[in-house]
């Protein structure tokens, strides 16, 4: 083929790909003008080239989306030419042809930022199946970056991620508390973001300027947060070696937030309501008084008007912290913010990594399924593990923790009524094709997993698209 060779006339095209550019690169005419049959049946617009050289020249003068990359061609070598087109396009996503018998070679591609691969000789319909698999992949990709855009416009209120209608109503609290000087109550279960909240209020009103001290209630031993927010002094205990501020003096002017006050035992209860009514402190064995300056903040994750009828909490205390409260929402009440926080905490895995992510529709429907118990610090985990686990950019549903994905399944058993009951057969085809999936494309490595031989396993791939 000449280098002349460019593109086809323009043709209807159907949804699909959504005029997305693919550049197939082969030195082969007849691989290539059945690539590009099947590429504009899905709506790409395509793109020829029949040497790396030539590739070269398209990709300077046309925003390719996505390549299909022959790893056998004259001149350049395939890896050659995979490292020169991720430096012209490193957002390009490259698929790699390599012969049957060389997977080795697309497998060291893919280490090299290829996105997936395919073995010659391969079907017509299992290269459709890859093509709209990319397809997906750039439509995520695209979702993401406006997602991550919108982060960097407008993500809510501070560092506080989401829009639900829930949120605003927080964020006009959180605006209205940060210009006061009264205690705030917090409430909120376990991974809502209670702390995170607390710095916005004292970090968007006029004590930004000033210490904000936070203290895990639920963590220390009751001596120990005694001394902590009172102080000390030398000799008050066995190891008091000299004396020791409290954080309520040393957040002077500013704010201590008390994180789980809930957790205070109720002697404790009653020294902390005498400091915040008194304005002052005395440090644990001293005899002297020592006047503070700090705002309160506490936050709890329990019901606090049945611990104070049950009497383990002080109701006096109760009133004294709770002159303004506000409710954070837990994730399973707003649910429409979530690809908003996927988007969030993908963006920071890679600003950590270098490594960018992006998760499949299965995944993201599955976490849009979940009821996520541990709120918005279990979200976060979930995609740290999956990225750390994950060998490619697309987290799959069986990347994400075992509770999420039966999430999902459980949610789609109770949507269809009852469990399906599959036959033995189709299981089978599930297995493998879940299977060869999972490993980006590796049937010789499936295979070996599933314990089957490659040959038969090529051959129920092609009963499979015949089938479908």
């Amino acid at each position: 083929m000449s280098t002349a060779e460019a593109t086809l006339p323009s043709t209807p095209q159907i949804e699909g790909a959504n005029f997305l550019n693919l550049l197939i690169v082969d030195d082969e005419r007849a691989i290539r003008e059945a690539c590009r049959e099947v590429a504009q049946s899905l709506g790409y617009n395509s793109f020829v080239a029949d040497s790396a050289e030539h590739a070269y020249r398209i990709l300077e003068s046309q925003n390719i989306d996505a390549i299909l990359l022959d790893l056998k061609l004259p001149g350049a070598g395939g890896l050659e030419a995979l490292h020169q087109i991720k430096q012209q396009r490193p957002d390009a996503v490259v698929v790699v042809v390599t012969g049957y018998g060389t997977v080795q070679s697309a497998v060291h591609a893919m280490k090299n930022g290829a996105y997936d691969y395919v073995t010659k000789p391969f079907s017509m319909d299992e290269l459709k199946l890859l093509l709209e698999r990319v397809s997906n992949h750039l439509k995520l990709k695209t979702e993401n970056r406006l997602l991550r855009e919108k982060i960097k416009s407008k993500q809510g209120f501070g560092s506080i991620v989401g829009r639900a209608p829930e949120m605003d109503k927080l964020y006009r609290i959180i605006a209205k508390a940060a210009h006061s000087s009264h205690p705030v109550l917090i409430f909120g279960e376990s991974g809502t973001g209670k702390e995170m909240v607390a710095r916005a209020i004292h970090f968007s009103g006029p004590y930004r300027d000033k210490p904000f001290i936070p203290v895990d209630c639920g963590s220390l031993v009751p001596t120990l947060i005694e001394s902590e927010l009172f102080g000390y002094v030398k000799g008050a205990f066995t190891g008091a070696m000299q004396s020791k501020e409290g954080l309520l003096a040393i957040a002077e002017g500013g704010t201590v937030f008390l994180d789980e006050v809930g957790e205070l035992p109720v002697d404790l209860q009653a020294k902390l309501l005498r400091a915040i009514q008194e304005k002052e402190i005395r440090p644990v064995g001293s005899t002297k008084r020592i006047a503070i300056n700090v705002r309160i903040l506490a936050a709890t994750n329990r019901d606090l008007e049945q611990s104070v009828a049950q009497g383990s909490f002080r109701r006096d205390l109760y009133f004294r912290l709770n002159v303004l409260s506000l409710r954070i929402p837990p994730l399973r009440e707003r649910r429409q913010d979530i690809p908003l926080l996927v988007a969030h905490f993908l963006e920071r895995i890679t600003r950590s990594t270098g490594q960018e992510h992006t998760l499949s529709d299965d995944a993201l429907k599955a976490m849009l399924a979940f009821d996520w118990p541990g709120n918005v610090r279990e979200l976060e985990n979930s995609l740290e593990r999956a990225c750390a686990l994950n060998t490619g950019p697309l987290i799959h549903l069986t990347d994400l923790p075992g509770s999420i994905s039966g999430a999902r399944s459980q949610a789609a058993a109770v949507n269809e009524g009852s469990a399906k009951i599959l036959p033995m057969a189709d299981l089978e085809k599930q297995t493998i094709i879940n299977t060869i999936a999972q490993l980006n494309g590796d049937k010789l490595l499936a295979a070996r997993l599933l314990g089957i031989g490659k040959t038969t396993l090529y051959r129920k791939l092609k009963e499979y698209a015949v089938q479908e």
